[in-house]
């Protein structure tokens, strides 16, 4: 009698969990053939929670962060940029050698030149100036070896380079152009970062203290090993992130004069860079410490996501199964429509606008990221890019993702939830939906997870809206 009792009182509490997450209106879909009867749940209960991204692969990426940006929601994130530095004309795999030029040298400037990459810069763009500062690696780049966002590195502190200046990834640059057999010329280079490093710096290693060194590119980055660059975190305003070009767009211009005799010539030995790597760390708010190691708490009111692999939202829907059993066995799923509503007033200042792309993706069974079924190219229901979602709409301020045969399949249990996750991606990638963590993204976006209905922030809640229809049995 006791069992009998507790499986009656179980019984009744599902069932008032049940009628309390349905909300069923009956609608027509318009098909290519006629008109579909069928019914919408838009009350389906949908739990989210922020949590921590995985930590990546920083070598070898397109796209290198470089930057200190202090998110007034957030809080504050550095990404310094780690590169080696290689004898004229070396490389990854040109083991090279350099000679002397004869005569009496002058080292008249040396310039590191850091290009823009166009798309990815994140911050405050219009009042902050930026500081940047290059230090000499203390240990160094090994181009066999993988080195993730969290990696540590050494660095003399004695500084090397610094230049003052506002972030402008668009706009192209004047500079002094060697002419041979000409005189010096000005010309129009691409967007890009200029910093000037100190002469002796070059004259100890590529002249007066050279020894066998530049015999080799190996025993050369040995000695010298590469640049830490970093952004001062005493800058003017609240900064930003840029992304940088592939490491073969950046290079230590060394502008040399040679005298022999009566005779000068000027001329520009280019160190090349051809790794790089970038060391990225958060400071988070209190908020989002809160809600990031409260393992208590089921659902949030909002919800924290930001590249450069940082914070993720995990969501389930744990009674869409029951949900749609006590409506039959003869249930299918029409459209299945996840919406994500970015909070209200958290894009304020204006540089703080939302990621432009979200992705969704799941765990397989060994905790391994795996597309949805409606996003993923094996399964013949997928949806192209464009339809699966994931687009910030700057109208309605929404995300919508298409989980159709997910859910169907969660439903009849060929699918099981063993986590389920919204997260950052690059922006540029049109071809396939990412699903990995990336650091070629430094956007974020604060959406409105499960607030109490009491809330004004209610309205905006996270939805998961399923239409579907019930077949007769045959």
């Amino acid at each position: 009698m006791k069992f009998f009792r507790l499986d009656l009182l179980t019984l009744l509490i599902s069932l008032f969990i049940l009628n309390s997450c349905k909300n069923e209106n009956t609608i027509g879909l318009t098909t290519g053939t006629g008109t579909i009867s069928g019914s919408l749940v838009d009350t389906a209960t949908v739990f989210v929670n922020t949590t921590n991204d995985d930590t990546v692969i920083t070598s070898g990426i397109f796209k290198v962060p470089l930057g200190y940006f202090k998110d007034p929601l957030l809080g504050t994130t550095t990404s310094n940029m780690i590169t080696d530095i290689n004898l004229p004309g070396g490389g990854v795999s040109q083991n090279v050698s350099y000679t002397i030029p004869t005569g009496r040298i002058y080292i008249d400037s040396a310039v590191l030149r850091l290009k823009y990459n166009s798309s990815g810069f994140y911050g405050d763009s219009l009042t902050s100036r930026y500081k940047i500062n290059v230090y000499q690696l203390g240990q160094r780049f090994y181009s066999t070896q993988n080195y993730y966002n969290d990696s540590k590195w050494t660095y003399n502190n004695t500084l090397l380079g610094t230049a003052s200046f506002y972030a402008r990834p668009h706009d192209t640059l004047k500079v002094t152009s060697i002419v041979n057999g000409g005189p010096d010329t000005l010309v129009k280079v691409a967007p890009q970062i200029r910093v000037r490093i100190d002469t002796n710096f070059i004259r100890l290693y590529l002249l007066t203290n050279a020894y066998n060194q530049l015999n080799s590119n190996v025993l050369f980055q040995n000695v010298v090993k590469g640049f830490y660059i970093s952004m001062d975190q005493n800058q003017q305003g609240a900064g930003g992130i840029m992304m940088l070009q592939a490491p073969a767009d950046s290079a230590l211009e060394v502008h040399i004069r040679t005298l022999n005799g009566t005779t000068i010539d000027t001329s520009v030995v280019y160190l090349n860079i051809s790794q790089h790597a970038a060391q990225i760390s958060h400071v988070y708010s209190s908020a989002v410490n809160k809600v990031t190691h409260d393992t208590t708490n089921r659902t949030d009111s909002l919800v924290y996501l930001q590249g450069l692999s940082s914070l993720r939202a995990k969501i389930s829907f744990p009674y869409i199964k029951s949900l749609f059993k006590s409506l039959g066995n003869n249930v299918v799923i029409n459209r299945a429509e996840l919406v994500v509503t970015a909070a209200p007033g958290s894009d304020i200042p204006a540089y703080l606008t939302p990621q432009s792309n979200l992705s969704l993706y799941r765990y397989d069974l060994a905790h391994q990221r795996v597309s949805v079924e409606d996003a993923s190219s094996a399964d013949p229901r997928h949806y192209d890019n464009f339809t699966f979602g994931g687009i910030y709409n700057l109208s309605t301020r929404q995300y919508h993702f298409l989980v159709t045969s997910y859910i169907q399949d969660l439903i009849n249990g060929s699918t099981v939830d063993y986590g389920t996750f919204i997260g950052t991606i690059d922006n540029t990638n049109s071809s396939s939906i990412d699903i990995a963590a990336t650091p070629e993204t430094a956007g974020r976006t604060v959406a409105v997870a499960n607030p109490k209905s009491s809330s004004p922030l209610y309205p905006y809640r996270i939805k998961l809206n399923v239409i579907y229809t019930k077949t007769t049995k045959q």
